[in-house]
């Protein structure tokens, strides 16, 4: 017998919030307000560890693969267990599976700092961190997305609330970078990761205070739930082209980010100072995308940013890859930031927004695995590149296939948005007039497509 296909919940009948404090809406909610406010201050300290543990590499062994290898480990087990992760997530209490996620995080964190700070850090230990926290971010990142759900009420608030993830997340990639190259310059990496470790403090804490009932979890047998998952993916046409297109983007666009300790000792001849105003300009980029997303008023349009964010970051890599001048590189990697936060946090938007609730925990993982798995490959493909060719050889390879397969999306983009209108529609999501040039866009594709 053939499954019953999914459809998303429909939504309350819509209402248009007052143009002013528009963009930050969704902290009206207590609970997401809370949530927000713990976010912000672990994930400056999650940046601020994520520089720091590049640098102590680089200076301890010299070696990009090396570089490489920790971002792999630190991301890829996304690519295993994310799909096992999810459906934990649809089974469990999200509050509580999130508090102790935190807590093994904070342990990962006072770990780093001790054993740097003693002197009797090695590099199979950072390896052996690396995986662990690769292992937790398996459950902390879909947990992250999943949990936002319940914490805002009306669905009308809720792209407002992605899109503030989104901003409060490239705030803190803008913020803590700088900080992580100046604490660097003044201490060492060993107070770096004790300060993330205290960052985890704020999370545990705003979660013990947040009120929400329950999810009922999801009672289907294992093994059912994870084919059940899977089955509704490849299903539909939407969901798996955008999982696709924002692992392709991840794969090809990240792959810069462990390698920024090469190029600030090597290719712009600095230090930690210079490592962090690097990662700072594309935190920059990054936040601006953000920003310009919490300001839309609604899904629709969506699928023209993601095809532009494509665009605008292999162009921006393929002209880092070329200049050795930091002034100039910095304002490309701010353009490359943008780009990628534009296709990720679009895509993450439109999947909120469609997922039926009974399957959110598992696709989200899903979606987590495409994009921070796919990083992670990309990461250590990069890594092994620039071993090999050289870092600014390695990125331009990367760019110029991320060129291609920004194209191609482009190229198809109409068929995307002939299989998502329906689903729009079932929701109660309609065109505004905000929503002008994807209108455009829209009469120009099918125009293509006839011809």
């Amino acid at each position: 017998m053939a499954a019953r296909p999914y459809t998303a919940t429909p939504a309350l009948a819509p209402r248009s919030p007052p143009a002013r404090g528009r963009s930050w809406r969704a902290l009206r909610h207590p609970d997401y307000r809370l949530y927000f406010c713990g976010q912000a201050v672990s994930l400056v300290g999650t940046w601020i560890q994520q520089v720091a543990l590049g640098w102590l590499v680089y200076r301890l062994t010299g070696s990009t693969l090396l570089l490489g290898t920790v971002a792999f480990l630190s991301q890829a087990p996304q690519l295993l267990i994310a799909p096992f992760a999810g459906i934990v997530i649809d089974r469990s209490d999200r509050r509580r599976l999130m508090k102790m996620v935190q807590a093994l995080m904070l342990a990962q964190s006072v770990f780093l700092a001790l054993f740097t700070h003693f002197g009797w850090i090695e590099p199979w230990q950072i390896l052996a961190a690396a995986l662990a926290l690769g292992v937790l971010n398996s459950f902390d990142a879909p947990l992250r997305h999943a949990l936002v759900g319940q914490l805002v009420r009306d669905r009308d608030d809720l792209p407002n609330a992605i899109a503030l993830n989104a901003t409060i997340f490239n705030i803190a990639r803008f913020v803590g970078p700088p900080v992580a190259g100046l604490v660097l310059g003044l201490t060492s990496e060993a107070v770096c990761f004790g300060l993330n470790g205290l960052s985890f403090l704020a999370v545990i804490l705003a979660l013990q205070r947040i009120r929400i009932p329950s999810a009922e979890p999801a009672a289907t047998p294992f093994g059912s739930a994870l084919r059940e998952g899977l089955a509704y993916v490849g299903g539909s046409v939407p969901v798996s082209r955008l999982l696709l297109q924002v692992a392709l983007l991840n794969f090809l666009a990240s792959s810069y980010v462990p390698l920024m300790p090469a190029f600030a000792r090597d290719v712009f001849h600095g230090g930690p100072d210079t490592l962090g105003l690097l990662l700072g300009s594309a935190g920059a980029g990054a936040l601006g995308a953000s920003l310009h997303l919490m300001m839309r008023g609604s899904v629709r349009g969506l699928t023209a940013s993601i095809a532009g964010g494509n665009l605008l970051a292999a162009l921006a890599l393929l002209a880092f890859a070329l200049t050795d001048t930091l002034w100039l590189a910095l304002p490309m990697l701010f353009l490359l930031g943008f780009g990628v936060i534009s296709g990720n946090a679009s895509t993450n938007t439109i999947l909120q927004t469609i997922l039926p609730g009974a399957l959110r925990g598992r696709v989200l993982a899903l979606y987590t695995a495409s994009a921070l798995g796919a990083a992670a490959l990309g990461g250590l493909t990069a890594g092994w590149g620039a071993q090999l060719a050289g870092p600014g050889a390695t990125l331009f390879v990367l760019g110029a296939l991320l060129l291609l397969v920004a194209v191609r999306f482009r190229w198809r983009l109409e068929r995307l948005r002939v299989h998502l209108r329906p689903l729009y529609a079932t929701l109660g999501i309609t065109r505004s007039a905000a929503d002008g040039d994807e209108a455009v866009g829209e009469r120009h594709d099918r125009a293509a497509v006839r011809t």
